[in-house]
């Protein structure tokens, strides 16, 4: 299951809104005679790539996967059926899926077929893995990790509305790389204002368009805003309130000349709720960047799933805004990870589910 886990790795970046799925087919004595892993959206998936990889050796195999097979036709035919047909004798799986179109009952398929079935191997190792996906599910939201850059001071900037760069280049590097693997960027209004952001994936390669989404309730986003000059890196959402786009008709028209997409909420949407639709539109993992009005909303609605604070040696003194106390109350284990002069220091939001 391990080497299963390692191979669905080899998909980050690639799958969303799919999960990142290994599969490893193991014969009678042991041996290792076909491996694959989910590559693509809309792709064969992991069970398919190592099944075709093992051919005829398949038959009265083991089959390691680190997600339950899928029992429902969506892009690709269902894999569950393809297992049994395949002559395998048992199935071995991390997690069960919690789409509801599955659900137990890829499983069920199996034990139907006289599949010997067992389940739970490595499953927290699997559910870290695919915390997006199992984020969506269970909450119709995206994975949401909020992330800031913070001087020793604790401060975000040297003074309100000030863009002061923080993180050097080991951070920044390490930034850029989980860029790459998200499906959306976000900051609020007050970022784009100060910082005027391309909030792009630099220095690392990205498969798939990257959405940044601004919440930006007064509209105050300019139509000369640098990220709407990087519409090929992907799509730029400003989520507003419809009563915003209907009073500030003139600002709404040349934000969308510029390329942006202007979603309205209906007047009493929560933060929430606007986190859904953004979840319905096929993101499923987001970064909030910023700024501190921002994630202390987020925080308080209960939102943040994870917390990355880039500690960085700078002093900038008092007329600097402060971010949020940390550690945040509710947060688990603190790691951190020296990089360069800064220093990461990441938790998840500690829930019972």
């Amino acid at each position: 299951m391990a080497r299963a886990l390692a191979l669905a790795e080899r998909g980050r970046g690639r799958t969303s809104p799919n999960p990142m799925v290994g599969a490893v087919v193991i014969d009678g004595e042991g041996v290792v005679v076909g491996s694959g892993f989910h590559e693509a959206a809309g792709g064969p998936h992991a069970e398919v790539h190592a099944l075709r990889d093992a051919g005829p050796r398949a038959r009265g195999a083991t089959l390691y996967c680190t997600l339950e097979p899928c029992s429902h036709v969506g892009r690709t035919a269902a894999c569950a059926p393809v297992v049994a047909d395949a002559g395998i004798a048992r199935v071995v799986v991390a997690s069960g899926d919690p789409n509801p179109l599955v659900n137990g009952r890829g499983l069920e398929i199996l034990r139907e077929r006289g599949i010997s079935v067992t389940s739970g191997v490595l499953d927290p190792d699997a559910k870290t893995l695919n915390a997006p996906f199992f984020t969506v599910m269970r909450r119709q939201r995206p994975f949401i990790t909020m992330k800031v850059a913070v001087s020793a001071d604790h401060r975000i900037a040297a003074r309100p509305g000030v863009r002061t760069p923080l993180t050097g280049p080991a951070a920044a590097r390490l930034i850029h790389r989980d860029r790459a693997e998200v499906d959306a960027i976000a900051v609020g209004s007050e970022t784009v204002l100060a910082d005027d952001p391309s909030l792009t994936a630099r220095g690392a390669y990205r498969y798939r368009p990257l959405v940044r989404v601004v919440f930006d309730s007064r509209l105050r986003t300019p139509p000369t805003a640098r990220l709407l000059s990087t519409l090929e890196a992907g799509p730029v959402i400003i989520m507003s309130t419809q009563s915003m786009v209907e009073a500030a008709r003139e600002r709404a028209e040349s934000l969308t000349a510029a390329g942006a997409e202007i979603l309205g909420l209906k007047e009493g949407a929560t933060l929430a709720g606007a986190v859904e639709r953004l979840a319905s539109r096929g993101i499923s993992s987001m970064i909030v960047e910023g700024g501190v009005t921002l994630h202390r909303s987020f925080w308080d609605a209960g939102l943040v799933d994870r917390v990355q604070v880039y500690m960085t040696p700078h002093v900038l003194g008092p007329d600097g805004p402060e971010w949020l106390p940390f550690p945040l109350p509710g947060l688990g284990q603190v790691s951190t990870r020296q990089l360069g002069t800064d220093m990461l220091a990441e938790a998840y939001v500690h829930r019972s589910d």
